[in-house]
């Protein structure tokens, strides 16, 4: 029986998409000051969105060119494209409501174990 398949009759999630959704809680709590960082370079971990007209919610972030493939697996570089992506659905109030709304938005094709 293959991974996919004990997930699925077991009625969990993958650990990759698990990995998503705490990347994605973690990334609000960076954005929104919950978190406290305790590096020099903590201002510079994320970088709101100067285009004000964006489709989507309001809270887009900036993603810089990176020529080195080994920053692509840095979590400021992995999130920001499924975070820029979020739908309107999803609520940014408080952290309650940003993780409850979270569970119905489809992130498979950012997945690749499905």
């Amino acid at each position: 029986m293959s991974y996919v398949d004990r997930l699925a009759k077991l009625g969990l999630p993958s650990l990759e998409s698990r990995r998503l959704h705490l990347d994605l809680i973690y990334c609000y709590k960076v954005v929104f000051g919950l978190v406290k960082l305790n590096f020099a370079q903590s201002a510079d971990m994320f970088e709101l969105s100067t285009v004000l007209v964006t489709r989507g919610h309001s809270h887009k972030l900036y993603k810089p060119r990176c020529t080195a493939n080994v920053r692509a697996n840095f979590f400021a570089s992995r999130v920001v494209n499924v975070w820029n992506s979020l739908p309107d659905s999803v609520s940014f109030v408080s952290l309650c409501t940003f993780k409850r709304s979270l569970m119905v938005v489809d992130f498979s094709k950012f997945l690749k174990c499905v």
